[in-house]
């Protein structure tokens, strides 16, 4: 089966006078300079999507919340940071090497500026957005008529990424099944990426205030499917209108936390193209399982339950992969389930040992 692979990775960002930039302290208008220097690829379109809005012209763009006056034009985007996505690509390999060098250029066109990338999965001392001024009758609408419009607060204080799959073997009814696979395995498997241990400028009690507080009002996987027929009616939404040719088909798995080891997303696409591969596993959820993800959120693999299905889904994996190259991307992952280990854990290794929060976050990206 013929796999694609695409990536969508959120960057946050320290100010010039050092603070952590977000829509309460930085404009539209100054990430947009920074993005305005980057490049944009006309090869890449038709196949990404630029949006009712016009901001996603580019591998870059600014992640916010976007606002409306009473006539539906847009007139602001509150800003919490820069998105990259790549291009689709054919083999795991592509999607990162594309990924870090979009990442690289980021990083040189920010320091122009003064903006210096940090790595972290939810803000570190902000704990609520509402949006100001409140929202006007087209806003309160528009919020209405979309499940995850109803929960676009969340994401003002999380960054994440999307990793997205899609084969052109799965029928539709297949890639409903199959994102439902991943809904349910996604508590089990999410202690691998976790790196948001800091809430409200201190240490929080779990590995992933991320996941703690988003996943189960927002989806886990979400499919986008051509014919609207076939969409189902859940909240949070598991299917969603293909907006562009190229996404039918597509899988996205949006629950994990932000990798600065963009190494680690290869493991982790790796592992969810073995799950989509795998005919073993049996469990489903329509909806996310928001008690169980909390749990996860709080101990990770220390859990049992987790620990275990963790080592199921790696097991299953490995298996479906069989003689696949990208069976040898799990290796890591094997690794950090045997140590029941998430990055989270060092990061407030760190904090108990003096470091700053924003320090440790300057040094997420180390790897990279």
């Amino acid at each position: 089966m013929n796999f694609r692979f695409g990536i969508e990775h959120e960057v946050a960002f320290l100010r010039p006078d050092g603070q952590f930039a977000d829509y309460a302290n930085t404009s539209f208008a100054e990430f947009q300079a920074i993005v305005a220097t980057l490049p944009q690829y006309v090869e890449d379109y038709p196949q990404l999507r630029i949006g009712d809005a016009g901001i996603k012209v580019k591998r870059w763009y600014i992640e916010g919340y976007e606002r409306f006056s009473e006539r539906g034009e847009v007139i602001d985007c509150p800003p919490k940071g820069i998105e990259i996505r790549t291009t689709v690509h054919t083999g795991i390999g592509g999607a990162i090497a594309e990924l870090s060098q979009s990442f690289d250029q980021l990083c040189t066109a920010a320091a122009a500026f003064g903006f210096i990338p940090i790595l972290t999965s939810f803000h570190p001392h902000r704990t609520r957005f509402e949006p100001m001024p409140p929202l006007n009758s087209f806003e309160q609408q528009r919020r209405r008529n979309s499940p995850e419009k109803q929960t676009a607060h969340i994401p003002m204080l999380t960054q994440g990424p999307d990793l997205n799959l899609s084969a052109p073997g799965f029928s539709t009814a297949q890639l409903i099944d199959l994102a439902r696979k991943l809904t349910y395995l996604s508590p089990f498997i999410l202690p691998f990426s976790y790196s948001s241990p800091f809430y409200a400028s201190s240490a929080w009690a779990g590995l992933s205030v991320r996941t703690f507080y988003r996943t189960g009002p927002r989806p886990a996987a979400m499919v986008f499917l051509a014919d609207p027929a076939d969409l189902i009616e859940v909240q949070p939404s598991l299917t969603k209108p293909a907006r562009i040719a190229a996404e039918t088909g597509r899988i996205e798995f949006k629950a994990f936390d932000s990798c600065g080891d963009f190494g680690l997303y290869g493991s982790l696409l790796a592992l969810l193209k073995g799950l989509l591969l795998d005919e073993t596993l049996i469990g489903r959820a329509t909806v996310p399982d928001a008690a169980l993800h909390r749990r996860s959120a709080r101990v990770g693999f220390a859990d049992d339950e987790i620990y275990a299905g963790a080592k199921g889904a790696i097991a299953a994996a490995s298996a479906a992969l069989a003689s696949d190259p990208d069976r040898g991307r799990l290796e890591p992952l094997k690794v950090r389930l045997a140590q029941r280990y998430s990055p989270a854990q060092q990061m407030l290794d760190d904090y108990r040992q003096g470091r700053p929060i924003l320090e440790i976050l300057r040094r997420g990206y180390s790897a990279q």
